[in-house]
């Protein structure tokens, strides 16, 4: 089984150098219009979960919808700040970020649209921590309105890799230093909590001491678990896609994107 500090530290490592965090995710552009699409629709304020550096939240903004982040981790948000110092006065009065633990906020409003992008619920490695994220949710919700959030469809294939066997990923430059190193990965998965360990390893080009290792760990999601977990805490599932281009879950889908309402709201 996997021990709450491995979790811990999982659940924090990778979000503490938020300019690396920006550079390996630049690409990553089809849930933000998924998100932006949705809360252009539906219209805000939107509350966001998991809000990082302000990846959707400051595309929300900048399709005119006002937009609270909330996030746990310091350096994620003060990155956040940096970016939004950066926009258009019209885009920073439509943005507040603050920090506050998803399981835990309590704010004295609701929103016809809360969202959890990016894999923010796979950081919920226990029944208890969804049980607490979710009524968060509901909580923040006007009604009538919708929660929106995505995690990764679990690939077989990749949970049965050998946790021994190193996977080489090129070179990549640490934005902080300029510095290039080796990057390797390796997997370990604990099928009795449903926890996926990556360990990500940085190696310097020419200078193999220089080394630093970024454990990652996510919690598993199958889709009857997710809908059994949704319904026993007072949600309705409205729609679920394998893509952010609302294209069916099936076998080769590598996300699942879960749009739901709150039960008597």
């Amino acid at each position: 089984m996997t021990d709450p500090e491995t979790t811990r530290v999982g659940s924090q490592a990778h979000y503490e150098d938020p300019a690396y965090y920006d550079q390996a995710y630049r690409r990553r552009r089809e849930d933000v219009r998924f998100y932006a699409d949705l809360a252009e629709a539906r219209g805000g304020p939107v509350l966001e979960l998991g809000c990082g550096t302000g990846r959707v939240s400051l595309a929300l903004a900048e399709r005119g919808v006002e937009v609270l982040g909330v996030d746990a981790m310091a350096p994620m948000l003060e990155r956040a700040e940096e970016r939004l110092a950066k926009r258009p006065a019209r885009v920073r009065e439509r943005v507040a970020f603050r920090r506050g633990d998803l399981r835990a906020l309590r704010l004295k409003r609701r929103f016809p649209l809360v969202i959890a992008p990016f894999n923010v619920f796979m950081h919920l490695y226990t029944r208890r921590d969804v049980e607490r994220a979710l009524a968060t949710v509901k909580r923040h919700l006007r009604r009538g309105g919708r929660f929106a959030f995505d995690v990764r469809m679990p690939d077989a294939r990749e949970l049965a890799r050998d946790p021994e066997r190193v996977y080489k990923a090129g070179k990549v430059t640490r934005p902080e230093t300029g510095r290039r190193y080796h990057y390797r990965e390796r997997f370990a998965y604990d099928p009795v909590d449903q926890i996926q360990t990556i360990e990500m390893a940085f190696v310097g080009d020419g200078d193999p001491l220089d080394f630093h290792l970024t454990p990652l760990t996510h919690r598993q999601f199958y889709p009857a678990e997710l809908e059994a977990l949704l319904h026993y805490n007072g949600f309705t599932l409205l729609e679920r896609w394998g893509d952010f281009e609302r294209g069916p879950l099936d076998e080769a889908s590598e996300s699942q994107v879960l749009l739901c309402r709150a039960r008597g709201k």
